[in-house]
Parts: structure tokens; sequence; C-alpha cells
């Protein structure tokens, strides 16, 4: 005798498109990590891509947050540290533009 699974073209399309973001967020956002070693002046804060140093930040005496990029002349000053590390990473060529 001969069965037919009942398929479920749903269930199969869900899946399909959780795969196809997963892939897609693993091709598109690059893994940054941040971690912080102690400075004479504060604490200096470090923007990695893998085993790659992207730059550096710090607080400055008067609140701002400067940004220091590997390689670069700018050394900007932020409003907040999260701008430090978009600043960095940005002009890495490593911005995401949120397509969501």
């Amino acid at each position: 005798m001969i069965t037919q699974e009942v398929f479920d073209n749903r269930s199969l399309a869900q899946s399909e498109f959780e795969e196809y973001v997963e892939e897609l967020a693993d091709a598109v956002a690059p893994e940054i990590e941040i971690d912080s070693v102690p400075d004479d002046l504060g604490e200096m804060y470090r923007v990695w891509y893998g085993s790659q140093l992207l730059g550096t930040f710090y607080q400055n005496f008067e609140g701002k947050w400067v940004a220091q990029p590997c390689n670069r002349d700018e050394r900007p000053c932020c409003n907040t540290p999260e701008l430090a590390q978009i600043f960095i990473v940005a002009v890495n060529g490593l911005l995401v533009a949120d397509v969501a």
C-alpha cells in the first residue's frame, strides 16, 4: 500500500525563510567586539573586527568621547560612546544599514 505524507507548504516556506534570514544576517552583519584596557587617564576602549583592531575611543576631561580609528588622522569628539563606535566602524567600511 502506498501512503502519502501530508505536505505543509506553510511550514516549509517558514523554515526556508528563517534559514535565508540567518544566512543573510551572517553575510551582512560584521562581528564587532568592544573591550577595554586601563589607561593612565581612565579606560581605553578598543573596537575589534575579528582579530583586526579598527580603532579606540575614550572619554576626555570635557565628557566627550574621542574616536581614534586606526590608520586615520580623524579624531572626532562624540556625545556618546555609541557614536564613537559607529564612527570607527563606518570609516573602516563596515557600517551596515538597517534593512528591516
